[in-house]
């Protein structure tokens, strides 16, 4: 045992070694292919940025519905133009701001339609004539032109070279953005170096404002100005859709364009510029932005034969750093949801996909983005101030108020629970108490007046009441540290109103009627009852095992560990017909368990709260090896915002927090041969897993910095100390380990 556990360390050091031969960082990126997503439904951004960067330069196409919501789809071939603001892997469409097009010839702004782009500014293109990594995005378009992006923080820079012997025009489409609707916009031509102008719009978030500066490096002989197609004279335009045409001294065959953006005013964004990027020295940017993407991909080193894995792995953290973006100048000024403009000292961060990232994206910030952490909350505090609640999906200065609960309140609460600094305590606990009681929100003064939410007085009212019971018991566990027994009893209590929707005879959640009967004629398959959507994104079999706060106490409600196993094998196996009406997102099935939307996340690790971890380690392997591929199509449900992707990473590791808020890791089944992961003050927190084959997917033992580990999960602080968690792997499961009662896991 002690000979291969050395053999396994140096070999680890080995190849760390040779990585960083010649004492260079080893280089990340060449593990990322942002392509990963970028096919069926995963609606992953592709495009040019650093990580949690404001801006998002890349390619954009014709929006045409849901697979286009972060503006661009694998299956396309007509692009638009290349636009600053992206979306990463959402079900809802938004953003696509400053639309800059390079073309040649007649002067014309036509966008062009899908099946006709004749007389457009648009063009075809292919797959292999495009190249990207996180830092840089290029492409060689079917009009001979070539466009190359890369970007900073808050600034981007495209240069564009022309055919020789072509007269170079640059579109600048305030009009367009993706899937929503300008309102307001406005242009001009500053001198003969400088355009500035805004873009107001309403879409999912209600109202969107990006104020920019855009730089040439060529002098801009002349901008011409239209509303819509329509001509509007030269060097400005006030209006509802403005596009502009840039016109260039001499017709150069490169032009060199920085696009600098802000949502307070045109003078910020060029302080953003001035900043960040006062030269003109495109491979310089390129570097910085690949130095900054390989010191956040570095904070884990993975270690295996297998290459793809790596690909898949690296690609997934790339994906879990693009979003929530800094949403503050370089002063720290930033627009708030109440149109105020606010000065931070803080780093104000936005696009916060709660409902979907509060289950894993958040609590993997808090091992490996540590130092983000206190900022986050701090920007939901902010909104809290800006809109009198909590955050529940807000979108670069508006609130989409998009799916149920308050997921805000479960990160906030973990966050504290984990002993985190740099915000105010009882100012947060303030703001998750007072958005838990405001009555005005969704469903909320049912849950005060009769402690569940019923399904004939509010739409999609059992998932509504099962994510506000999540919240409660976050707020129960802050009020317990917090030494505040009052709050503490009744939000617990709020927590295990989640058994209201337990029907115990058929053995399902269950839609309740505001009398307390249950609704009738209810089959867990559908979807949608009777033409009403009682479930938001899933069905009575999914949100069945929807109590990440509490699996013990679902468990005693479905008549203990033997019978709770029985009931989620279940799951795995059923079959049945979801209606005309279920939601698409209820895709990656396995029976009816559905891995690519996140209700069912953590469903596999709930075996073991039932003694039975070994039943968690094989599905977890199946889930790995089938629902996270190299292809385009690899991710199997939307991305939204890394939270697919921040699964696959916990899983790689080899654990997975259930309870949003009480920084419990249950273990499933390693990935990697060894995974090292950057701790603050120097530390590292090492895993490694012995005789780790596919076959051999089930634990058989661990050691925790070299002693016997008996638990089938492990705390927060245990890892945050440091040190060396050790997986040895078998082909068959060991029954024993983590069954007894003392070493599984629990949610207080």
């Amino acid at each position: 045992m002690k000979t291969h556990f050395s053999t396994l360390f140096w070999g680890v050091c080995l190849s760390v070694l040779t990585a960083c031969s010649s004492g260079g960082q080893k280089d990340y990126l060449n593990y990322v292919d942002p392509f990963i997503g970028t096919g069926e439904h995963g609606h992953v951004f592709l495009g040019a940025s650093v990580p949690f960067g404001t801006i998002q330069a890349g390619p954009q196409n014709i929006h045409k519905g849901w697979d286009w919501c972060s503006g661009y789809h694998y299956s396309d071939s007509v692009i638009i133009g290349f636009s600053h603001t992206h979306l990463s892997g959402t079900g809802c469409a938004d953003l696509g701001d400053i639309l800059l097009m390079p073309y040649t010839g007649e002067i014309r702004t036509r966008r062009g339609e899908q099946n006709d782009i004749s007389n457009s500014c648009s063009s075809y293109y292919k797959h292999e004539n495009e190249q990207c990594s996180p830092d840089y995005y290029a492409l060689t378009m079917e009009n001979g032109i070539k466009a190359e992006l890369t970007a900073s923080e808050r600034v981007a820079i495209h240069r564009y070279s022309f055919p020789k012997g072509e007269a170079p025009r640059v579109l600048l489409n305030l009009q367009e953005g993706n899937g929503d609707r300008s309102v307001d916009t406005y242009m001009r031509l500053v001198d003969a170096y400088t355009v500035e102008g805004y873009r107001v719009s309403q879409g999912w978030s209600p109202v969107h404002q990006v104020h920019f500066t855009i730089k040439s490096k060529t002098p801009i002989s002349k901008l011409m100005t239209y509303d819509g197609d329509n001509a509007a004279g030269t060097d400005s335009v006030k209006c509802r859709s403005a596009k502009g045409v840039m016109l260039f001294d001499g017709d150069p065959q490169e032009v060199m364009l920085k696009v600098a953006i802000s949502s307070v005013s045109a003078a910020n964004a060029a302080l953003n510029m001035e900043s960040e990027m006062s030269h003109w020295n495109f491979d310089k940017v390129r570097r910085e932005a690949r130095g900054k993407w390989n010191d956040e991909l570095a904070k884990v080193d993975v270690s295996s034969s297998d290459e793809n894995k790596k690909k898949i792995f690296y690609t997934a953290l790339y994906h879990a750093f693009i979003a929530p973006t800094v949403y503050a100048d370089v002063n720290g000024e930033f627009r708030g949801h109440d149109n105020k403009i606010r000065k931070a000292d803080w780093v104000n961060y936005s696009t916060f996909s709660l409902w979907d990232t509060y289950r894993t994206l958040n609590p993997l910030f808090t091992i490996i983005q540590p130092e983000r952490v206190p900022d986050m909350v701090n920007s939901m505090l902010s909104i809290f101030d800006q809109q009198g609640r909590l955050p529940i999906w807000p979108l670069v200065g508006g609130e989409t108020n998009q799916m149920p609960g308050y997921s805000s309140i479960p990160v906030i609460a973990d966050a504290y629970l984990k002993g985190f600094q740099g915000f105010d305590a009882e100012r947060a606990f303030a703001a998750c108490k007072s958005s838990a009681e405001n009555p005005a929100h969704d469903g909320i003064s049912y849950v005060l007046s009769q402690e569940f939410i019923p399904c004939d007085k509010v739409g999609e009212a059992t998932s509504k009441g099962m994510e506000y019971a999540v919240g409660d018991w976050g707020i129960a566990a802050m009020a317990k540290k917090m030494g505040k027994a009052g709050d503490a009893e009744t939000f617990a209590k709020r927590g295990r109103y989640y058994t209201h929707y337990v029907d115990t005879i058929i053995g399902f959640v269950r839609p309740k009627n505001a009398d307390g009967s249950w609704l009738a004629d209810y089959n867990p398959f559908n979807a949608v009852h009777g033409g009403q959507g009682y479930f938001c994104e899933g069905t009575g079999w999914q949100y069945t095992f929807f109590v990440p706060q509490h699996p013990e106490g679902l468990i005693k409600l479905f008549g203990g560990n033997e019978r709770f196993a029985q009931k989620l094998d279940s799951l795995f196996m059923a079959e049945g017909d979801m209606g005309e009406f279920a939601s698409p997102d209820i895709s990656g099935l396995i029976g009816q368990y559905a891995h690519g939307n996140e209700p069912s996340h953590h469903v596999i690790y709930m075996y073991a709260y039932a003694g039975q971890q070994w039943k968690t380690a094989e599905k977890v392997r199946y889930v790995q090896n089938h629902f996270y591929t190299s292809k385009p199509e690899g991710i199997i449900g939307n991305e939204d915002c890394g939270q697919m992707s921040a699964w696959h990473i916990l899983s790689a590791f080899g654990f997975y927090q259930v309870n949003p808020s009480n920084g419990i890791f249950v273990f499933g089944s390693p990935q990697f041969d060894s995974v090292v992961i950057q701790l603050p003050d120097k530390k590292t927190f090492t895993i490694l897993a012995q005789n780790n084959t596919p076959e051999n997917m089930y634990i058989q033992s661990v050691k925790l910095n070299g002693q016997p580990y008996e638990k089938s999960y492990i705390g927060y602080n245990d890892i945050m100390k440091g040190g060396t968690l050790e997986f040895t792997m078998g082909a068959q499961p060991n029954k024993t380990f983590g069954a007894a009662p003392e070493n599984s896991p629990a949610s207080m």
